[in-house]
């Protein structure tokens, strides 16, 4: 039996809008995970998927379908307003110490302010849409790790820190909504709609 047109609309689907990396930053993120595997081979981290590492403008957690078109009518006000800038990926940490490690990053650096305007901008027009504000700080950052087990947590985030990340620009050009899909290989993203930063 197939779903009703109502079924279908009620739907839920996770759903968050964020920034997408080059290839080029994926890469070297890429190389990052690869050297603090080998620094700790006994580590029982999560890793994140190098393709799937983004940073995180505004996450909406369970979303009706019917009300998914409002969050890309949001973004589509909102890159009107702006125009390209950069951001700086660099320097590394852990959430929340070192000593207690339960997610590794990589870090991001507002040097222009506009990676600020643009999510306070973004959440303005989600209100508007009727989606509650995020209530904590604005923290960009790239997780690439999420420690849930203690075998060797303390000695990644140790030499997540000691390694360091070369700070590298990054130009932001668009604002992607995507669905987010658990699966068996880690979660799969789909971009819903795409809206170009000029």
């Amino acid at each position: 039996m197939t779903p009703s047109r109502n079924e279908e609309d009620s739907a839920l689907w996770r759903v968050f809008a964020a920034i997408e990396l080059s290839s080029k930053m994926q890469n070297r993120i890429e190389k990052q995970i690869q050297q603090l595997k080998a620094a700790v081979p006994e580590n029982k981290a999560s890793w994140s998927r190098t393709e799937n590492i983004h940073l995180t403008v505004k996450f909406f957690g369970n979303v009706q379908q019917n009300k998914i078109a409002r969050i890309s009518d949001a973004a589509a006000r909102v890159v009107k307003q702006l125009g390209k800038f950069e951001i700086h990926i660099g320097n590394t940490g852990v959430f929340p110490k070192v000593s207690q490690p339960r997610v590794l990053w990589i870090g991001v650096t507002d040097h222009t302010g506009e990676l600020s305007r643009l999510q306070q901008l973004f959440e303005a027009e989600c209100a508007v849409e009727g989606f509650e504000k995020e209530t904590r700080d604005f923290s960009p950052h790239l997780t690439i790790a999420r420690l849930r087990r203690p075998e060797g947590a303390k000695a990644l985030a140790e030499t997540n820190q000691k390694l360091g990340f070369e700070s590298m620009s990054v130009e932001v050009n668009d604002l992607v909504v995507f669905r987010s899909e658990p699966s068996g290989k880690g979660s799969k993203y789909t971009a819903l709609s795409r809206h170009q930063i000029k």
